[in-house]
C-alpha cells in the first residue's frame, strides 16, 4: 500500500495542477485596461476614479516603488456565456508568495463602492452568477507596487525601504487581465482533491483509513476524462462522497478556526500603506461572510478599525453592518498588538484602555480575551494589567518560535509577578496564518500538549503579516473538515465562543509563573536605539502631561487638554507596535517614527509649559518641578518647591593617573584609560566594582544572526569581544568637577562625562556615540562585587527575577533580556543597581575568581546594534545615552533612581510654591498616573501601585476637598463587590499586596 501511495499521489498532483485547476476557468476573454499613476502618495478614491486614463497592455512593467496606480478595466459578457457564472481575473503581476509582500490592490465599482482587495490568493471578482451575457464590465483598481522587501534566503540590504532611496524602477508586469467562466463543479472538485490528498498524506501508514481514502481518490481520477474536466467532475465528485460523508470520530481533536488577517500595523510599509491593507482585507472579509453563512472573522487592533473609520467610510459601512450581524468579531481590546516587554506601566495599561473604549464606543462590545499572536514575548506584569482592564483570557502563537525549549503546555493558567493568573492558549496549529492544509490540522491535533485532559484548540485561519485574511479555498476546506473520519473536526467560532469552551473544560489547568520569554528576537530589545528613546520619553511626558495639567485644572481652572492628550496617547500607543518599537521594521517606518516623537515632543512640552507657568503664576523664586514619585532635592513628588542646596563633589588626580571623584557618599576612580576601576560606598565601607575588573568599560562583538538580522542575535556573538579600552583623551569636565573621555574605535567615536550627584551614592554615566559600525554590537560592562544566585529587572508595575546562572536550558536561553529602568543586584543589606533613561536589552552573567574565590557579577548594558535589514542604516548616526550606578541601594532605591534619571528638573520663576495634587506617605507606594477622568466629569483619577514586592501600608492625601473614592478598573469604572477605601476627609488608607495595582476615582466636592 505504500508504494499505491505515493503512485496516487504523484497522479493526483499531476492531473490536479495540469488539469483539473486549469478547468476551472474553462473559458476566457480579455479586458480592455487603462491606467493613471498618481505622482505622489495615494489620492483619494474619488479623484483616482475620475482621473485620465491611458491604455496600458498585459506584459507591461509598471509601478515604481511604492506608487499608486490606478487601472480601469472594462469589457463585455459575452453573450454565449449566459446562464453561468462569470468572474474577472485580474493579475497585477503577483507572484506566488503569500498575500502582502508585494503589489495589492483594491477593486472599486465606478460609484465608487469598494468590492475586494486583490492578492495572490484571491485574483477574483465576481460578475455574475449567473450572468444574462452582454452586461457592460468597468471596474476600477486602486494597485499599490509596494516592493518586495523580504527574500528569505538571503536577507540582503535594500534601499527599497524607503521612498526616498528606492528609485523609480517598475516593480512589475501586468497579467492576466480576463473575463473568465467559473466551474463551480470543477473548483469544489478541487477542494474535495486536495483536502483528501492532504488527509491521505498525514493518515498512519497502515491505517483503513488511509486506504480508503487512497482508493476514492483513485476512482475518482479514474472518473475523469482529461480531455472533459467540466463534463466529467461531477461523475468523480460522486466516487468522494463516501470517504468525504464519514464521520469523525468522538474523540477526535476539536478545532476552533477564527477568521483572520494579522495586519502588521507598520513593518515592510509604511503606516500609510497600512491604513490601505486594513481596507483590502475587510473588503474581502465582508465580501466573504456574505458567501458562507458558518464564517466568523475576528479583527483585533483599534487602531486599524479606526483607520477603517476614518480613511474609507465606504467599507466602514460594511464592516459596521457585519459587526451588528455577529460575524465580524472585534478582538483583543487593546489599540495595536503591542509589543509587550518594552512598553511602559501606563503605556501598557493605555493600550487596553483606548482599545477596549473604542470597541464599546463604536459597537457596544467589550472583549474579554487579549490577542497577541505575533509579540515577541510577554513580560511577567502584563497578566495584572489584563485583569485590571476587565479581560480575562490571552491568545499567543509567537512562543512556538522559541528555538531551544518547547513550552509544556498550550493551554494553561498563566500568572503575573502579582499573583494574577490569566487563562493563556497557545494554538498548537502553531501559525497565526493557518490555510486549512490538511498538515496543518493533523500537526494542530499531534501537538496539542494538554491531550487527555483537554482537546479544544484555536486555529487562526488566513493569510497574515501583510494583511489578505481568509479565502474562499478555506472556507470550503473547512467545511470539509467539519467532522471528517481521520481529521481534527473544524468549526467556525469566534474567540469568545472558543474560550469559554475551552475553560470550562479545563478548569485545573497547569500553571506557569513569571515572563513567558520568547527564546528568539532578543535582539529587537535594542535595534532602532532612535525608536526606542522616542518611546521612553514620549511615555514620561506624557507623564508630566498629566500630572501638572490635572493640577493645574484643579488648581487654576486651566481648562485640562483631553482631546490633544487623547491623540497623543493614541499617536505613542501606535508606535509601540511590535515591529516599530522593536525596531524591525523598514527605514521608512523608523524614519517617520523619530519625526513623529519630535512633534510629540513639542506639543507635550507644550502643555506641561502652560501647565507650570499657570501654577507657578509671575514671579522671581527659582523653582523645581518635580514629577517623579518621590520627594527630590527637598521638593515633594508631584509639587514644586524652593531645592535644596547639595553638598559639594570633589575632583581630583589619581596617583596611578586618571581622577577620583567624590561627594562624601561615594568615591569613585577612573584610571587613564577612562574605566572605573573603584565604586566605593563610603558609608557601608564597601567597594562595588570586582576586584581586578574595571566598569564602564565598553565592548563590541560581531553582530551577525543565522536568521533575522534586526530581530536576533545569537548566543556565538560572545565568542568574540573587544574591549575598548584604548583613549583619545581622560580630562576634566566643562564643569571642573566631571571626567570627560573620549573614545574612537573601527569609524565610530564615543565621548563620556562621568560625574557626581551631591550627597548622592550615584555616578552618573553620559554616554553620547556617534556610531558608524555595519553589523556590531555595542555593550557597556559593569562587573560587580556581588554575589547573588538572581537580580531584579524592572517590568510593568513592579519587577521581575531572572537567575544569574545558567543550571537549566531555560536559564541559558535568556542571554539577552529586558529591562525597563533598572536592573538590580543584591546580597542581604547591601546592593547595587544598574539605572537608565532608554535602554532596554542587558545581559547578566557570573564568574567565580580565581585569586579569591569570590563571585563576580557582571553586568552589561545594551547600547547599539547594526544590522543591514530591513534597515541597511539601522543606529548610524549620533546617539545620547544616560546611565548611573548606584552601590549600597536596596530595591527602594534602584525604583526611586529609575524615576529620577528618565524625569529630569523642570526649573522655572514664579510666586509661589506648588503643593502636591496628589500626595503618599510610602516610598514603596508608586503613583504611576495622576489625570483627570476620561468622560470629562472632572474626577480626578489615581493609579498607583506596590513597587518593592512586599505587603505595605499608605495614606494617600489628596490636595483638594474629597466627595467620594471608589476602586475602579483600568477604564475608569467601579469594580463590582470591591470595598471602598476607607477615607478620613481627604487622606485615603491603602494596603497593598505585593506589587499590587490599584486605580482610584476621587470625587471632588
Amino acid at each position: 500500500m505504500h508504494d499505491d501511495r505515493i503512485l496516487v499521489e504523484a497522479r493526483l498532483k499531476r492531473v490536479l495542477e495540469e488539469r483539473i485547476r486549469p478547468a476551472v476557468y474553462p473559458e476566457s476573454v480579455p479586458l480592455d485596461v487603462a491606467v493613471w499613476h498618481a505622482p505622489g502618495e495615494p489620492v483619494a478614491v474619488a479623484e483616482g476614479l475620475a482621473a485620465d486614463v491611458e491604455p496600458i497592455e498585459t506584459g507591461t512593467r509598471w509601478g515604481a516603488p511604492w506608487g499608486t496606480s490606478w487601472f480601469r478595466v472594462t469589457g463585455t459578457v459575452p453573450l454565449a456565456w449566459a446562464g453561468r457564472t462569470v468572474e474577472a481575473l485580474l493579475d497585477l503581476g503577483f507572484d506566488e508568495n503569500m498575500p502582502g509582500f508585494q503589489c495589492e490592490g483594491l477593486v472599486y465599482r465606478p460609484d465608487g463602492t469598494p468590492v475586494k482587495g486583490l492578492n495572490p490568493r484571491n485574483q477574483w471578482v465576481r460578475i455574475g452568477a449567473p450572468v444574462e451575457g452582454g452586461e457592460e464590465v468597468r471596474l476600477h483598481i486602486e494597485a499599490a507596487s509596494n516592493p518586495v522587501i523580504l527574500d528569505y534566503h538571503p536577507f540582503l540590504p535594500t534601499q527599497l525601504g524607503d521612498k526616498e532611496t528606492a528609485g523609480s524602477e517598475p516593480q512589475y508586469r501586468l497579467e492576466r487581465m480576463d473575463l473568465a467562466v467559473f466551474d463551480e463543479t470543477v473548483w469544489q472538485l478541487v477542494m474535495d482533491l486536495e483536502v483528501l490528498g492532504e488527509l491521505m498524506a498525514e493518515l498512519p501508514v497502515e491505517s483503513a483509513r488511509r486506504y480508503d481514502v487512497l482508493r476514492a481518490v483513485e476512482r475518482a481520477l479514474d472518473a475523469l476524462d482529461l480531455q472533459d474536466i467540466g463534463g466529467t467532475a461531477d461523475a468523480a465528485r460522486e466516487r468522494l462522497t463516501e470517504v468525504l460523508s464519514a464521520p469523525a470520530a468522538a474523540s477526535a481533536h476539536r478545532i476552533s478556526a477564527v477568521g483572520h488577517a494579522h495586519i502588521d500595523s507598520a513593518w515592510l510599509w509604511p503606516l500609510r500603506e497600512t491604513v490601505r491593507k486594513v481596507a483590502r482585507t475587510t473588503s474581502n472579509m465582508t465580501a466573504l461572510l456574505e458567501d458562507d453563512p458558518d464564517f466568523v472573522f475576528a479583527m483585533s487592533q483599534a487602531q486599524q478599525w479606526a483607520w477603517v473609520k476614518e480613511h474609507r467610510p465606504e467599507v466602514w459601512a460594511r464592516v459596521k453592518k457585519a459587526v451588528a450581524d455577529g460575524r465580524f468579531v472585534p478582538a483583543g481590546g487593546m489599540w495595536v498588538e503591542a509589543d509587550t516587554n518594552m512598553p511602559g506601566s501606563e503605556a501598557m495599561a493605555r493600550q487596553f484602555v483606548f482599545g477596549k473604549r473604542f470597541f464599546l464606543d463604536e459597537f457596544g462590545m467589550e472583549n474579554d480575551e487579549a490577542w497577541l499572536p505575533d509579540t515577541f514575548g510577554f513580560a511577567a506584569g502584563l497578566p495584572q494589567i489584563i485583569k485590571a482592564a476587565g479581560s480575562k483570557w490571552l491568545l499567543t502563537q509567537k512562543i512556538s518560535w522559541s528555538q531551544i525549549n518547547k513550552f509544556p503546555h498550550h493551554t494553561f493558567q498563566w500568572e503575573g509577578i502579582d499573583g494574577t493568573r490569566i487563562f493563556t492558549h497557545f494554538p498548537p496549529v502553531d501559525t497565526y496564518n493557518c490555510s486549512m492544509k490538511g498538515s496543518e490540522i493533523a500537526h494542530a491535533a499531534a501537538n496539542f500538549k494538554d491531550k487527555g485532559v483537554a482537546r479544544h484548540s484555536l486555529a487562526p485561519t488566513g493569510w497574515g503579516d501583510g494583511g489578505g485574511g481568509t479565502t474562499r479555498e478555506m472556507v470550503a476546506k473547512a467545511a470539509r473538515l467539519r467532522d471528517l473520519e481521520g481529521s481534527a473536526t473544524v468549526v467556525w467560532e469566534t474567540p469568545r465562543e472558543f474560550f469559554t469552551k475551552a475553560a470550562a473544560e479545563y478548569p485545573d489547568a497547569p500553571v506557569w509563573v513569571g515572563e513567558l520569554y520568547l527564546e528568539l528576537h532578543r535582539a529587537t530589545l535594542t535595534s532602532q536605539a532612535g525608536t526606542k528613546q522616542g518611546n521612553r520619553r514620549s511615555e514620561h511626558l506624557l507623564r508630566e502631561a498629566e500630572l501638572w495639567a490635572a493640577t493645574a485644572a484643579v488648581r487654576t481652572g486651566l481648562p485640562y487638554p483631553h482631546e490633544d492628550l487623547d491623540r497623543i496617547w493614541k499617536t505613542v500607543l501606535l508606535h509601540q507596535f511590535h515591529d516599530i518599537l522593536p525596531g524591525s521594521s523598514i527605514a521608512w517606518v523608523h524614519r517617520e517614527a523619530r519625526a513623529t516623537y519630535r512633534r510629540v515632543a513639542e506639543e507635550l512640552g507644550e502643555i506641561i509649559g502652560n501647565a507650570q507657568r499657570a501654577l507657578a503664576g509671575e514671579g522671581t523664586t527659582r523653582l523645581l518641578f518635580n514629577a517623579t514619585p518621590h520627594t527630590r532635592d527637598g521638593v515633594p513628588a508631584g509639587g514644586a518647591g524652593t531645592p535644596r542646596s547639595g553638598g559639594e563633589v570633589a575632583l581630583a588626580s589619581r596617583a596611578q593617573g586618571g581622577y577620583v571623584l567624590d561627594n562624601g557618599r561615594l568615591r569613585v576612580e577612573v584610571d587613564g584609560r577612562g574605566l572605573v576601576v573603584s565604586a566605593y560606598d563610603l558609608t557601608a565601607e564597601r567597594e562595588a566594582v570586582a576586584p581586578g575588573n574595571a566598569a564602564n568599560l565598553l565592548q563590541i562583538h560581531p553582530d551577525f544572526p543565522n536568521m533575522w538580522d534586526a530581530w536576533d542575535v545569537d548566543e556565538f556573538y560572545r565568542n568574540t569581544v573587544t574591549d575598548l579600552v584604548d583613549v583619545d583623551e581622560v580630562a576634566p569636565g566643562e564643569d571642573g568637577v566631571s571626567v570627560r573621555i573620549v573614545r574612537s574605535f573601527g569609524a565610530s567615536k564615543v565621548v563620556q562625562v562621568l560625574s557626581l550627584a551631591p550627597d548622592a551614592p550615584r555616578l552618573d554615566i553620559d554616554t553620547e556615540v556617534d556610531w558608524h559600525e555595519t553589523e556590531k554590537f555595542l555593550k557597556l560592562a559593569f562587573p560587580l562585587d556581588v554575589h547573588a544566585e538572581r537580580y531584579a529587572s524592572e517590568t510593568q508595575f513592579g519587577h521581575f527575577y531572572r537567575p544569574t546562572h545558567t543550571n537549566t536550558s531555560w536559564d541559558a536561553a535568556k542571554f539577552e533580556a529586558c529591562n525597563h529602568r533598572f536592573v538590580h543586584i543584591e546580597e542581604p543589606g547591601w546592593g547595587v543597581a544598574l539605572v537608565n533613561d532608554a535602554t532596554y536589552g542587558h545581559d547578566v552573567t557570573r564568574t567565580v575568581r580565581d585569586e579569591d574565590g569570590g563571585t563576580t557579577t557582571i553586568v552589561r548594558v545594551s547600547l547599539l546594534r547594526a544590522p543591514r535589514f530591513p534597515d541597511p542604516e539601522t543606529d548610524q548616526g549620533v546617539h545620547r545615552f544616560r546611565h548611573a550606578m548606584v552601590p549600597g541601594g536596596g530595591i527602594g532605591d534602584a525604583v526611586r533612581e529609575g524615576w529620577r534619571i528618565n524625569l529630569p528638573q523642570r526649573r522655572l520663576t514664579g510666586a509661589r510654591e506648588v503643593a502636591p495634587l496628589i500626595g503618599v506617605d510610602e516610598d514603596a507606594v508608586v503613583v504611576t498616573a495622576v489625570k483627570l477622568a476620561d468622560d470629562g466629569t472632572g474626577d480626578v483619577i489615581v493609579r498607583c501601585h506596590e513597587a518593592h514586592g512586599g505587603r505595605t501600608r499608605a495614606t494617600l492625601t489628596a490636595g483638594f476637598d474629597v466627595a467620594s473614592v471608589a476602586v475602579v478598573d483600568l477604564l475608569e469604572r467601579p469594580l463590582h463587590g470591591g470595598a471602598a477605601p476607607s477615607r478620613d476627609g481627604n487622606r485615603i488608607s491603602l494596603r497593598l499586596r505585593p506589587f499590587e495595582l490599584v486605580t482610584l476615582r476621587l470625587r471632588r466636592v
